[in-house]
């Protein structure tokens, strides 16, 4: 009979996380996971030179517990944080690029807003809160700040994170810091200003809010997360049962492995939790199974001799209101060192989303069309340049929407974990979906359990 204190379902970042640390916590911990391949989503390729991701490219030091976890990786995995020139954020008007305002003069001279909102923005500190707890992102930002705020900032940002459509996303739920600004300050730029004032620790300081991968790629963490701990692979057909002499037993390859154990970490996503939990009632189930994924179509585009490279930046973004037919581009190898082959660039295009969940039943060939269409007319490449470089990745369940029933499927998840001591439902479907937010989950997750 096999026995551990904790079984993770999942090796994706969360799981992993969690996995380690709890190991050096002193627990013994297992981890399952259905693929032949641990990381999840996250996956680096290296081919031709080019190192790439098919999944997440970055993330954001956006909790101490992100440094303190490279921290404890050193000698394994080295945080690489990007380079300053990726402060830069493009934003597709018209015909072109324009960058995002980073100072007072380029926010008076940028062709991206109107001259009334330019003004209209110099009220926000006075102008009324809201009263809707579930507003949307994108009522909140037109009643705030404006219309064309709204379609070249606050559209494609949500379309670079959440590939989300505004409207539909709760910001409490989906950002709950900017909700908080205004329900706390009464404003994002009084807010803004406090939260500057207020007295940071250390450990405060250690959130620097910049843009990290792993030196040589993400994959680099996951496999320094995973070393030395306990992981099985290809384990299908998970199931999770409570049992009254050893609290759970988790069952795997069609019942023939069984485990026992005093702690259940789900990782996985919510569609997948009603075959992982068949004990659970299917009323209180549904709000969380229910939760709705933006598919993605990511490409990795390549190109050997990209010749000069005119726009340094972290990458370019589509407002909807444009019309275009991609979410964005980053620029990895503006971001990060061997990237691409010396004088090469990398770049990652995003496709489909929320709104064009239909991209995902087009072929390859018309998706390569469409990527190759922005590849001249956005960055600009001579009409008889083809890339050296072309991988597509699809991602049928990408990012989840944090929508209006957000409460609902949060309020389940309490109530299950409360009904069932020992259980833990997480991962992205909970408290957001960056990376650093995984890492910030997974590290709440040990102190509950400690």
């Amino acid at each position: 009979m096999q026995q551990h204190d904790t079984v993770i379902i999942g090796a994706g970042l969360t799981g992993l996380s969690t996995a380690f640390n709890l190991k050096n916590a002193g627990r013994d911990v297992l981890v399952l996971e259905k693929q032949n391949r641990i990381g999840g989503q996250i996956r680096t390729y290296t081919e031709g030179g080019f190192t790439f991701e098919s999944g997440p490219n970055t993330g954001m030091v956006s909790f101490p517990e992100v440094a303190e976890l490279f921290q404890k990786l050193e000698g394994r995995c080295q945080m690489e944080t990007a380079r300053e020139s990726s402060k830069r954020r493009l934003i597709w008007k018209g015909s072109s690029f324009h960058a995002l305002p980073a100072g007072p003069f380029s926010a008076i001279t940028t062709p991206l807003f109107t001259l009334a909102d330019k003004f209209r923005i110099l009220g926000e500190p006075w102008r009324k809160p809201g009263t809707d707890p579930d507003e949307s992102v994108g009522a909140l930002a037109q009643r705030r700040l404006g219309c064309s705020f709204y379609e070249y900032a606050v559209d494609p940002f949500v379309s670079g994170v959440y590939a989300g459509d505004p409207m539909k996303l709760c910001t409490r739920y989906a950002l709950p810091k900017l909700y908080n600004l205004e329900a706390n300050y009464g404003s994002f730029i009084r807010g803004a200003i406090a939260k500057r004032k207020e007295p940071k620790s250390s450990r405060d300081r250690l959130v620097t809010k910049k843009v990290f991968s792993a030196v040589g790629g993400l994959q680099q963490l996951v496999e320094a997360l995973a070393k030395n701990v306990n992981i099985i692979t290809g384990a299908s057909d998970i199931r999770v049962m409570p049992d009254s002499e050893h609290r759970w037993r988790v069952t795997y390859n069609g019942g023939s492995k069984v485990v026992y154990c005093n702690h259940v970490v789900t990782t996985v996503g919510a569609y997948a939790l009603p075959e992982l939990l068949p004990f659970i009632d299917q009323a209180l189930m549904y709000p969380i199974s229910s939760l709705y994924y933006a598919p993605v179509i990511q490409v990795c585009v390549g190109v050997r001799h990209a010749g000069s490279h005119p726009m340094p930046a972290f990458g370019g973004l589509v407002p909807s209101c444009e019309h275009q037919k991609v979410l964005g581009i980053l620029f990895p190898s503006d971001c990060f060192v061997q990237r691409a082959p010396d004088g090469g660039a990398l770049y990652s295009y995003f496709l489909g989303g929320a709104r064009h969940a239909d991209y995902m039943e087009k072929s390859d060939e018309e998706i390569r069309q469409m990527v190759l269409e922005s590849f001249h007319t956005m960055l600009g490449y001579p009409a008889d340049v083809e890339p050296d470089l072309l991988r597509i990745f699809r991602h049928e369940r990408a990012i989840p929407q944090y929508r209006n029933d957000s409460g609902l499927r949060l309020a389940s998840v309490e109530a299950i974990q409360h009904q069932f001591q020992g259980l833990i439902i997480a991962g992205n479907l909970r408290d957001g979906i960056g990376m650093g937010n995984r890492i910030h989950q997974a590290a709440n997750i040990m102190l509950s359990m400690s």
